[in-house]
C-alpha cells in the first residue's frame, strides 16, 4: 500500500463474484480522495475489487446506513445492485440503504437479500443521454436504454459481444456520463444470459443493476414476463419489475473476509 494511505479496515464481500472492498465508516468517516480509491481497488498493489463501497452514518429520516459506491478509476456510480446486497448482509436487520438515488429498503430470506432498486427512469434526459430520442430503439445497435441510478443501455442478441463492443459503446458521445452495457440473449420468456461491460470497471462476473436495466428493457420490449431469472457469468439473480414500477433484485451476498492495511 502506498505510505500515505491511513490503516483502514475492510470487509472483502461479493455478489455473485461481483467482487467490493467494504470500509465501515460510520463511526469514523475516512473521507478517501481519488488517489486513495484507486489504489485501494487495484488488484495487483491494492486490495482489488470491482467497486470500493463505503458506508457512513445515514442523514435521512428512515435510513440505517449511508452507502456510496465508487469505481475502479475512483469515479463515483449512484446504484451498485450486487454491492446493495452486500451491505444489507454487512450491516443485518434489513436496512433500509440510503444512496445517491434515494433510500432503498431490503429483505433476507435464509441466504438470500433482496434490493428494492425503486423505479427505472426511462426518458432521455434521466438515462441520460446527449439528445432527445427513443430509450426503446437507441442508434447504437438498437439497444434500449433506462437508469436504475446509473446509466444503463442493453443489446440483445449475443451475449458473447460484450468484449468488443463495450470498451466503445461505454464512452460513446450519446452518453455524456458514460454508460454500463449489457449484451442480453433471451432464452424463455423467464430466462436470459446477460454480460455487462461496467462504466469504469469493464466486464464484470455480475452486475445487479445491469441486471435490472435488462429485464426492464426486455418487458418494455414484450421480449420477457415481469419477472426473469438472469444468468451472468457469476451465477443467477431473480428480477420483478413490479405493477406498480419498482424493480426488485433477489440474489446471495457473501462475506469472503476482513482485513486491515498496513
Amino acid at each position: 500500500m502506498r505510505s500515505a494511505i491511513m490503516t483502514l479496515s475492510f470487509t472483502k464481500m461479493h455478489g455473485l463474484g461481483n467482487d467490493f472492498v467494504v470500509i465501515d465508516g460510520r463511526q469514523n468517516d475516512p473521507a478517501l480522495d481519488t488517489a486513495t480509491i484507486r489504489h485501494l481497488c487495484d488488484r495487483r498493489f491494492g486490495i482489488g475489487c470491482d467497486q470500493l463501497v463505503l458506508l457512513t452514518m445515514p442523514t435521512l429520516s428512515g435510513a440505517d446506513v449511508h452507502v456510496r459506491f465508487f469505481n475502479p478509476d475512483g469515479s463515483e456510480a449512484g446504484a451498485c445492485g450486487n454491492a446493495s446486497r452486500c451491505v444489507a448482509k454487512f450491516v443485518g436487520d434489513a436496512p433500509t440503504l440510503q444512496t445517491a438515488v434515494g433510500l432503498l429498503p431490503t429483505t433476507e430470506d435464509g441466504d438470500l437479500f433482496t434490493v428494492d432498486m425503486g423505479k427505472p427512469r426511462l426518458d432521455w434526459q434521466d438515462v441520460p443521454l446527449s439528445r432527445a430520442c427513443d430509450t426503446l430503439h437507441l442508434s447504437l445497435h438498437d439497444a434500449a436504454a433506462c437508469s436504475m441510478g446509473n446509466p444503463h443501455a442493453t443489446l440483445f442478441g449475443d451475449a458473447s459481444r460484450a468484449e468488443e463492443l463495450g470498451p466503445e459503446l461505454e464512452r460513446d458521445p450519446l452518453f455524456p456520463e458514460r454508460a454500463n452495457i449489457g449484451f442480453a440473449q433471451i432464452l424463455s420468456p423467464t430466462h436470459m444470459r446477460l454480460r455487462v461491460w461496467e462504466r469504469g470497471a469493464g466486464l464484470t462476473l455480475a452486475c445487479g443493476s445491469g441486471a435490472c436495466a435488462a429485464v426492464v428493457n426486455a418487458v418494455r420490449r414484450g421480449l420477457t414476463e415481469r419477472t426473469c431469472t438472469v444468468t451472468m457469468d457469476g451465477g443467477d439473480l431473480r428480477i420483478t419489475w413490479r405493477e406498480d414500477g419498482h424493480v426488485l433484485m433477489t440474489g446471495p451476498a457473501v462475506t469472503v473476509f476482513h482485513g486491515t492495511t498496513a
